[in-house]
């Protein structure tokens, strides 16, 4: 198997640091608002990977965490009036719903930030000690001058760093970053060595893959994002402090609109469960892993119901098979399927396997082949479980009255959108204005975005 490694800089061959066992360390939510499938497409994509290597017989051990205390979330807590342990809980809540309702295999273990103070402060103590980090007005900083090799993950000059934290009065060096925040009047704190305070955002990934899954392991994965400052300020912790860390490091890349990444300017359209009113969760799974993971992967609504109807022509496949010849199992998968995910979980090669066995298994049931299309479909069905999206396993047999009804209830709102479409274009603002108020009275909230209107249901309470 060979996997992209951002550090390096290229695909290299992938062997882990035990035999038979592989740890993976993956950059979870931060909890501050509802998920939207930019913030999830990271769970999907490295979810796939664990499964893949599952297949392939080994344990894995997988963390991902969640940041349950930043800036973020106590600005909006406050302005929304609530406490700020609540709010993070109400979206942590959100973000496991839609990780389950994607098919995203639970972690191995959770660990929260707040519940890992202790591990922060033993890793301060030990950067204060070997001399890379020092306090100032009650914070604590890691003096970056002290690791010659900072910036090798991103590729940033040392004298060109800026960290984007402002400027701070103890601070004796802009290039330096937070590790610990002195307590401020009304918000959260902790007691230290140095007195009370919360937690650096860098810190607490360093300390939480340490405790779980020690010194060194083998794989850290995130969204691009990520690379600089977070990820670029965890190794040099971590090998300031004296550790091996990650031996490899995988960025997924981001989903785009218009080129330009997801925006929280497009309100509840793109969250979760308001697109899961357009299409099934296995079929936005599908969408959101088919993509070679670091590729962008841009969306567009004519995007989504391709993926759809790619992953329905599979899905009748199977149907077909199991009415005409009998029960499908899981068989095994092709060795071009094998293949396309050892070379850096190449997706699309891997689905394309998929779809010529349908093509294949198709062809042999209408000659009467009924053994050859069985074995084509136990081979899909091996497949899809990898890509955690195969049709016959009982999370996804949704044929239900509710998914039968909203996709009814689309063709008879995307109508009335040409409809409100074309009294726009003729400048009829009345006629528009009255279209999209029949909707929300019907509890349907169309929004426009540069990707043309997309609807969704209200809550009941928006009305």
């Amino acid at each position: 198997m060979r996997l992209y490694d951002t550090l390096s800089g290229g695909v290299r061959d992938f062997a882990p640091l035990r035999p038979g066992h592989v740890s993976i360390y993956l950059c979870g939510a931060t909890v501050q608002g509802l998920p939207h499938i930019g913030h999830v497409r990271s769970g999907v994509a490295f979810d796939v990977l664990r499964r893949w290597l599952t297949a392939k017989g080994f344990d894995v051990a997988f963390i991902r965490n969640v940041t349950d205390i930043d800036d973020k979330i106590l600005t909006k807590a406050a302005d929304a009036g609530r406490p700020w342990w609540e709010w993070a809980s109400t979206y942590e809540r959100a973000f496991s719903a839609a990780y389950d309702a994607l098919g995203v295999l639970p972690p191995s273990a959770e660990p929260r930030a707040t519940g890992h103070i202790t591990q922060m402060v033993e890793l301060i103590e030990r950067l204060i000690g070997r001399g890379h980090a020092y306090t100032g007005a009650g914070d604590v900083y890691f003096d970056v001058a002290t690791l010659p090799e900072y910036g090798k993950l991103s590729g940033h000059r040392i004298d060109d760093v800026h960290q984007g934290e402002g400027v701070a009065t103890g601070k004796r060096d802009q290039r330096d970053f937070t590790l610990w925040k002195g307590a401020k009047p009304g918000e959260p704190s902790w007691p230290t060595p140095w007195g009370r305070g919360r937690p650096g955002w860098h810190t607490e990934c360093v300390a939480m893959a340490h405790e779980y899954l020690g010194a060194e392991f083998d794989i850290h994965a995130g969204g691009m994002d990520l690379v600089f400052p977070h990820h670029e300020n965890e190794i040099a912790q971590a090998e300031a402090a004296g550790d091996g860390f990650a031996r490899f490091w995988l960025h997924n890349g981001w989903v785009t609109m218009g080129g330009e990444k997801m925006s929280k300017s497009l309100g509840n359209v793109l969250a979760i469960p308001a697109v899961l009113q357009r299409v099934r969760a296995a079929e936005l799974r599908y969408y959101l892993g088919s993509a070679h993971y670091r590729s962008m992967l841009e969306f567009s609504e004519t995007a989504l119901a391709d993926a759809a109807k790619a992953y329905t022509g599979i899905e009748d496949f199977l149907h077909r098979v199991r009415t005409r010849v009998g029960a499908v199992v899981p068989g095994e998968w092709t060795p071009k399927f094998g293949a396309a995910l050892d070379d850096d979980l190449s997706v699309p090669i891997a689905l394309a396997e998929v779809h010529a066995a349908r093509a294949e298994g198709n062809r042999a049931l209408d000659a009467g082949d009924h053994e050859s299309a069985l074995t084509h479909a136990m081979s899909i069905r091996a497949m899809m479980g990898i890509l955690g999206a195969d049709p016959l396993d009982e999370r996804w047999e949704s044929r239900d009255e509710t998914s039968a009804a909203l996709a009814a209830v689309d063709v008879l709102v995307q109508a009335e959108v040409r409809r409100r479409e074309d009294a726009r274009a003729r400048r009829d603002w009345a006629e528009a204005d009255a279209i999209r108020d029949r909707l929300k009275e019907a509890g349907i909230e169309v929004t426009d975005t540069s990707d043309g209107p997309q609807w969704s249901l209200l809550d009941g309470t928006d009305k």
